[in-house]
């Protein structure tokens, strides 16, 4: 048992289960209140904790992870377009991660190593509170890339873990919502890249 008392997640697998188990909360909570997308991420973290059975050692919100010479090709450009002083790594940030007991509650950025090595989930997290404007394909698909990149960057090194991409769709007015033809050609680039898609529209 974890020190907060909910078992160990110890596999891709046991995370991905736990946030099944957790999406209903998920639900019902994102779609109770309009806010930001970070008030999102706040409320999926607590879903996770509270209805998926995350340990609150293994749970981290946005991780900042310094890649130093990445392989992928997308975090090799980005690191490129950077100022020549500030070359030689990326720091991909994930929204939320589920890690595996090893992280042992350290997440921060000095043990970069280690929260690469341990990652069993990573969810990028989208929502519409634009004014005005919806979520595009295009905005979509660079973190879908991304997590496609960072998953590279983990198998490259040993690692593997599971990437989600999660849009939470509640606007709502109609027109600040994503178009079907949008969330189809986002679903698809998921399928296309291994990366599960979780969608909550109002």
């Amino acid at each position: 048992m974890g020190v907060s008392g909910a078992a160990m997640i110890e596999t891709k697998q046991a995370a991905w289960s736990a946030i099944e188990k957790a999406w209903p909360m998920i639900v019902e909570e994102c779609s109770a209140v309009l806010g930001s997308e970070l008030h999102y991420q706040a409320m999926i973290y607590h879903a996770l904790r509270a209805a998926g059975g995350v340990p609150r050692g293994q749970l981290g919100m946005n991780v900042k992870q310094w890649i130093t010479d990445p392989v992928s090709k997308l975090f090799r450009e980005l690191d490129l377009s950077k100022h020549e002083n500030y070359r030689g790594g990326f720091e991909p940030i994930p929204d939320i991660v589920i890690f595996s007991p090893e992280i042992e509650g350290d997440w921060r950025r000095r043990n970069r190593e280690k929260t690469l090595e341990h990652m069993l989930v990573a969810i990028e997290v989208k929502a519409s509170e634009r004014e005005g404007g919806r979520l595009s394909p295009s905005e979509i698909s660079k973190d879908i890339l991304k997590l496609c990149a960072h998953r590279e960057e983990a198998q490259h090194r040993g690692a593997d873990f599971v990437p989600v991409m999660m849009v939470i769709d509640t606007a709502p007015i109609a027109s600040e919502r994503m178009t079907s033809r949008a969330i189809s050609a986002s679903q698809a680039l998921c399928e296309q890249h291994s990366v599960i898609w979780k969608y909550l529209s109002a």
